[in-house]
């Protein structure tokens, strides 16, 4: 099971219980803070039109962070544009309000660990999901699976519930109907306020649309997604139109494509890095072979343009990947960061205005794997 945790800067705010009892006894405080910010304490069992008039989804920006803040797909909850998995207090003084954790780290320690940070210093919603487990009995989405894995997580980190469950990978065991009505159930009874899909197809995803408005059930309102300067398609191409037609936004991850865009397997596999390691043997193959070569060689270009831009090139491919949100208008996407990327590397800010157009096409020709649309075909 997969965490991730979301935090509204109104409840990053009363991070101590001193300040919450401040808060809750100066009225003009309060009515401040609910003018300012949206916490969201209930879900629509339907979303209806995807475009209510009442409902804002723009991109906000934070005063003294400069971090940038949009809705998770077309839902109520605002989230930060950049997600951080460790380092929460770090991550939170650079505006961040998105974590992410999974039931599989250190076998539900790193879920303990979790719960007893939040219960120190934060009141923060949460973003959890299902990925599968050893046991055949405990993996997939099966309605026991999804309920006592949800029951399990909250247990270890001390929580009553969890803004977002993510359903992890498809499970072809089960019926979509199943994994639907689960979800709906724990909604129901107050564990997750929104779920979400994880390593879905579009196709996958819609039929867990069109089972939900069949069975008056609730819909996935995000899906998370692997996406890099190597994997393009399925953000920038798939997702836009289910976001236009159903309201499911996007949650991506490993932006620097564990690790392979820091550069640091140029002359091969360092002894202390991840792909050195046994568990990740895979990770190895994937960097010796040949399309390995060929993206280690487009690295060493990408990194001649960082290089004049005053960036590193780990800044230069998350800059690049939030920059087509920008650029097709589509500010549906929250990218979620390792903890090793906080230190150097938490600045998108200051790459975003340099990125000019000239930029962006340098960029793609050296790719080489720019996908298109529909509407780029029409054109």
């Amino acid at each position: 099971m997969q965490v991730s945790i979301a935090c509204t800067d109104h409840n990053l705010k009363r991070g101590n219980g001193d300040h919450s009892k401040q808060s809750a006894t100066s009225p003009n405080v309060v009515n401040q803070a609910r003018a300012k910010f949206r916490t969201v304490a209930i879900i629509a069992r339907s979303f209806g039109s995807f475009t209510p008039r009442h409902i804002s989804l723009k991109e906000s920006t934070g005063k003294h962070t400069g971090m940038k803040y949009r809705n998770l797909g077309k839902s109520g909850l605002r989230v930060s544009c950049l997600g951080l998995e460790q380092l929460m207090t770090i991550a939170y003084e650079s505006g961040v309000n998105l974590f992410d954790t999974a039931e599989v780290y250190a076998g539900g320690r790193a879920e303990i660990i979790l719960g007893n940070i939040i219960k120190k210093k934060y009141k923060l919603p949460l973003i959890l999901s299902f990925s599968y487990l050893r046991a055949e009995t405990e993996r997939g989405l099966s309605r026991k699976h999804i309920i006592e894995g949800l029951k399990g997580s909250l247990q270890r980190m001390q929580l009553e519930y969890v803004d977002v469950v993510f359903a992890n990978r498809p499970d072809s065991n089960t019926p979509m109907e199943e994994i639907v009505r689960a979800m709906t159930y724990v909604i129901n009874q107050g564990m997750a306020m929104y779920w979400g899909t994880s390593r879905w197809t579009a196709m996958e995803i819609m039929e867990a649309y069109s089972v939900a408005r069949q069975f008056n059930l609730i819909p996935p309102v995000c899906e998370q997604a692997e996406y890099h300067l190597f994997q393009r398609e399925k953000v920038e191409v798939q997702l836009p139109e289910l976001y236009h037609k159903i309201g499911v936004g996007a949650m991506t991850w490993s932006p620097l494509a564990c690790g392979i865009i820091t550069g640091k397997y140029e002359n091969g596999i360092p002894e202390s890095s991840r792909a050195s390691m046994k568990s990740y043997q895979w990770l190895k193959e994937k960097i010796i072979s040949e399309d390995g070569r060929k993206q280690q060689a487009k690295l060493k270009e990408l990194n001649h343009i960082a290089e004049k831009l005053g960036c590193t090139l780990p800044q230069l491919a998350v800059g690049k990947t939030l920059l087509s949100c920008i650029m097709t208008q589509e500010k549906r996407n929250i990218f979620l960061l390792s903890d090793n990327f906080l230190s150097t590397h938490l600045t998108p800010s200051f790459v975003l205005p340099k990125m000019t157009s000239h930029v962006v096409s340098e960029i793609d020709h050296i790719l080489g794997n720019r996908p298109y649309s529909k509407r780029d075909y029409r054109s």
